[in-house]
């Protein structure tokens, strides 16, 4: 530097150079070397500077703020040390390091009065309040607002008056006292405002729209985030506008916009990271786990749980730390640990009495209450729950009063007090009329006046409230954009609709069959068919300009498939690897799978709604008999409770028919799959024990068809069967049903559709009709008779293309996938239970996931994957399919040649080429599936060795 720095202007010449010094030993090196800076004057320009600037950069503000005390320091300026105390204390607070902060500001406050300076004595007061509150020390944060308002009043200064008001409203906004709390923030804005303080006007904006938030006030509190974000964006305040973000995202999850809330507190997150805000980044993670908790998202709720309570705990933020142990306590009560979940609610509460907090003791005695109910301590619960209400009946926190008389209904209605149980439900539904409620609230209380009515035999009012609770649910699935998200949200909700099913079949009116299959339809699958409308491209290949999350993906992925490798080359080496290394890598394995899981599900996917496919309801009945035509009949399946309904629809008519019991169907699918299981102990065992295997196996088989085929029979006059599984019937070969003299695929064709719905937008689905062949192979030791089906596969299909193992990559996938007319894929699969999103087949380049098929465009007439199991699937709640099914699906295959079990390769071979030498004869799929099923059949008589087979989608051209 060429001259003295005796001015503000030089001082920001240093700014930059000051603010980036590693360690105390840089910035000593660089004020010795510069002693011209050691001024009083300069350490108040730098302290000055850090007050500006911790709103833009917290680490940039800390390391200003320990250059302008250095330098007062070695200036022995006593006001000056005091000033860079303070703004040391300030950058301190604003990163979250609370104690530090405070024990600054004491340092401070000893200097100022030492000197006798009321008003900076003032100012520091003011300053401490905040840390002291957050570290639960209220005594102390309100000894020094009244000993400030003192000082204040006496100097006649009205804007620190102003900021101390606030100061003192977030005391009170802790304490959820929001009213009050509400009413100092106004009287500072109104205040602040003609002296147009930047700084405070903004926080004042920010804390006044939290407050409306705790009252409910929705509309008012997103009003005034927007146009706090909109006065900090203009005034160059980046932190601020974080803090806007991440408080809008928790305005779109109280008001049920679930991704919204997922997409905006992930980006808060990563900008909290950027910016070093330590305390909202401890916030988006507690209010995600909050998120997860209404999500059914068990696991994730826990884990982002326990990552904000360790984060709160570092920043000895008492008040943030036990709500952070009240949602790990609910969502280990979820997870089946309830007595864990109570230790945690009471560890919960202690802290909150600790923090003079009122609302949330009473508040953890409703989650005691929830636990309890479900535990069948019903004496117990009622106590905690009446006790709660008390509390929120005087308070404004209606929709917690609203909570505690649900509860109350809940359990009188468990106890058999049916009239004062309906009593307390009709005014949880009056309060929530009132309300600006959360939906969830609504459906709750609609779903369980429904039950009531369903107690007192009212069966018309029944079906009003479910039919009212199933509306406030689809509003709030509605807004999740996420299939994951959709489907867990699903999985405690799914029984309005049994009900409604129920309800519709005891009244029994004109048109009850088709109002029934309305309702089942609109139960299942609901997210794949919504996932096949939207068709969006999460992350095309090839983008430069890829988000980070979509870079995270394709690295995650990559190493994936490295880690996979990895263990195949160790289970196959010369050598026998340890079992502590293969562990290790499955361990890792796992480890990334969750992290790729995670990162999909908080990245938003963009897309438009195809206009053929109305995600809003399902696919009108008149266009699902126009995909039937002549030819075919569907039977869609449905359980209510235990009973199985089959909904039997043609071009004509429709009929619901009651069948078996859930149980014993599932009972006997459970020995049907134990005897199909054992080829896997070799021929030598299978051939040895050929007679009783066959004979066990077609009992069942003839077991099945009596529960869900024999009673329909009479009713199908159709050529082909579309089948519509639900529940353990997805694990069904129809084609192999026995009446004792047949099997179902000998009177009919047969095909599959996850629903009528998605049956009907694979038959109106436009596919390449003018394309090749796409085959891909890829040999393995375990499956030697992959190259004999490539060749007898490549000498049917029309303009074959044939890549073999190495070459068999993703990118050929990708590349000539998309103008093929016929795709088929003759490899290794694998199936996951534990996480079937992760389930596919082996390419030369890695697997080809259910994730891997949401990149690719596929709209090609004919899937065929033959690898084991390729056909298999999780059932998940709403009659979701996890597997390849689904991905290829969305892809957008017209439909699919899949495998329900792991086959024999040389009988897949064999299949395979009867299949498509059919198929290029003319025969129709269906036609082709069941003549070459026959002609497998002569060879090997077992099912096992022909019925895996499933087509599913369109059928005829």
């Amino acid at each position: 530097m060429s001259a003295p720095a005796a001015g503000g202007a030089a001082v920001e010449e240093i700014l930059g150079d000051l603010a980036n010094l590693q360690d105390e030993a840089a910035l000593s090196h660089y004020l010795d070397s510069r002693p011209h800076l050691v001024r009083c004057e300069v350490a108040d320009q730098l302290a000055e500077t850090v007050r500006t600037h911790v709103r833009v950069d917290v680490r940039e503000a800390l390391g200003l703020a320990e250059a302008a005390l250095e330098i007062a320091r070695r200036a022995g300026g006593g006001a000056a040390l005091g000033r860079s105390l303070r703004a040391k204390a300030n950058a301190l607070y604003m990163g979250g390091q609370n104690k530090e902060a405070v024990a600054h500001h004491r340092r401070a406050l000893a200097l100022f009065r030492e000197l006798g300076d009321e008003s900076e004595e003032g100012r520091t007061l003011s300053s401490c309040v905040q840390p002291l509150a957050l570290l639960g020390e209220y005594d102390e944060a309100l000894q020094a607002v009244e000993h400030a308002r003192i000082l204040f009043t006496r100097l006649n200064e009205p804007v620190r008056l102003a900021r101390l008001e606030i100061n003192f409203a977030n005391i009170l906004h802790r304490q959820d006292r929001f009213s009050e709390a509400l009413a100092c923030y106004e009287r500072a804005y109104d205040q602040l405002w003609p002296d147009k303080d930047t700084e405070g006007i903004a926080v004042v904006l920010h804390n006044m729209a939290v407050c409306l938030i705790g009252l409910n006030e929705f509309q008012r509190a997103h009003e005034t985030y927007e146009r706090a974000r909109e006065f900090c964006s203009e005034r160059g305040m980046p932190l601020l506008v974080v803090q806007s973000d991440y408080n809008i995202a928790y305005l779109h999850y109280l008001r049920g916009n679930y991704s919204r809330a997922i997409e905006g507190l992930c980006a808060a997150r990563e900008a909290s990271l950027s910016t070093g805000d330590d305390h909202h980044l401890a916030l988006c993670y507690l209010d995600l786990s909050e998120i997860y908790v209404e999500l059914n998202l068990d696991d994730e709720a826990a884990a982002a749980a326990q990552e904000a309570h360790e984060r709160f705990g570092t920043l000895g933020m008492g008040y943030e730390a036990a709500k952070c142990l009240a949602n790990l306590a609910i969502a280990l009560s979820r997870m089946g640990q309830p007595a864990a979940a109570l230790d945690l609610f009471q560890k919960a509460r202690v802290k909150f009495v600790i923090e003079k907090n009122d609302v949330w003791p009473n508040l953890i005695d409703l989650y005691q209450a929830l636990v309890l109910f479900h535990e069948g301590r019903l004496a117990e619960s009622r106590q905690l729950c009446q006790s709660a209400g008390e509390y929120f009946q005087k308070s404004p926190l209606r929709s917690k009063a609203v909570l505690c008389r649900l509860l109350l209904s809940r359990l009188s209605l468990r106890t058999g007090e049916i009239e004062f149980s309906m009593a307390e439900c009709a005014s949880a539904l009056t309060e929530i009329a009132a309300l600006e409620a959360p939906a969830v609230l609504g459906y709750q209380a609609h779903f369980l006046m429904g039950q009531i009515q369903e107690q007192r035999n009212d069966l018309a009012g029944a079906f009003d409230s479910y039919h009212a609770a199933q509306r406030e649910m689809e509003n709030l699935r509605s807004s999740l954009r996420n299939e994951e998200l959709k489907i867990t949200f699903m999985t405690n909700k799914l029984e309005v609709y049994e009900r409604l099913v129920s309800a519709t079949l005891q009244q029994a009116g004109k048109d009850y069959a088709e109002k029934t299959f309305g309702y089942i339809e609109s139960a299942k699958s609901r997210s794949l068919r919504d996932l096949i409308a939207v068709r969006s491209r999460w992350f095309p290949a090839g983008n430069a300009r890829q988000s980070p999350a979509a870079r995270r993906v394709r690295e995650l992925r990559e190493e994936l498939n490295w880690y996979c490798h990895r263990i195949e080359a160790e289970q196959l080496g010369r050598e026998t690897s340890g079992a502590g290394r293969i562990d290790h890598l499955q361990k890792q394995v796992r480890a990334k799978e969750n992290e790729l899981a995670r990162v999909l599900r908080e990245t938003p996917a963009p897309g438009t709604v195809a206009p053929e496919f109305d995600t809003s309801e399902a696919t009108s009945l008149s266009a699902i008999r126009g995909a039937l035509g002549e030819r075919a009949a569907l039977v869609e399946y449905y359980s209510v409770g235990d009973q199985i309904l089959a909904a039997v629809l043609t071009n004509q008519g429709m009929e619901i028919v009651p069948l078996a019991l859930v149980s014993k169907v599932e009972q006997t699918v459970s020995l049907l799959r134990l005897q199909l299981s054992k080829f896997r102990l070799g021929s030598a065992y299978t051939e040895r024990f050929r007679i009783p295997l066959t004979e066990a196996t077609l009992g069942h088989l003839r077991n099945l068809y009596e529960q869900v085929m024999a009673p329909l029979i009479s009713r199908l006059d159709r050529p082909h069967l579309i089948l519509v599984p639900h529940g353990a019937l997805h694990y069904i070969p129809f084609q192999a049903l026995f009446d004792g003299r047949e099997y179902l695929i000998d009177r009919f064709t047969i095909s599959y559709a996850p629903s009528a719905s998605i049956y009907s937008h694979c038959h109106s689905r436009q596919a390449n009709r003018d394309g090749g062949s796409l085959i891909l192979g890829v040999v393995d030791p375990q499956l030697p008779c992959i190259l004999q089906e490539v060749e007898a596969v490549q000498s049917v299909l029309p303009a074959p293309e044939v890549y073999l193992n190495a070459q068999a990559t993703s990118d050929v996938l990708r590349e000539r996938g998309g103008s093929s007319r016929f795709l088929h894929i003759a490899t290794h699969g694998h199936f996951r239970h534990d996480n079937p999103m992760f389930s596919g087949v082996r390419l030369g380049d890695g697997d080809l996931d259910l994730y891997s098929l949401y990149e690719l465009n596929l709209p090609v007439e004919l899937v065929t994957v033959s690898g084991c199991a390729t056909g298999l699937n999780v059932v998940a709640a709403g009659d979701e399919l996890l597997g390849m099914a689904r991905g290829l699906l969305y892809a957008g295959a017209q439909s699919l040649l899949l495998t329900l079990w792991d086959v024999n390769d040389q009988s897949t071979a064999e299949f395979m080429q009867a299949f498509y030498r059919r198929f290029h004869e003319g025969e129709n799929k269906a036609q082709a599936l069941q003549g070459a099923m026959g002609e497998l059949r002569e060879r090997d008589p077992h099912p096992y060795h022909w019925a895996p087979f499933s087509l599913i989608g369109k059928v005829f051209a």
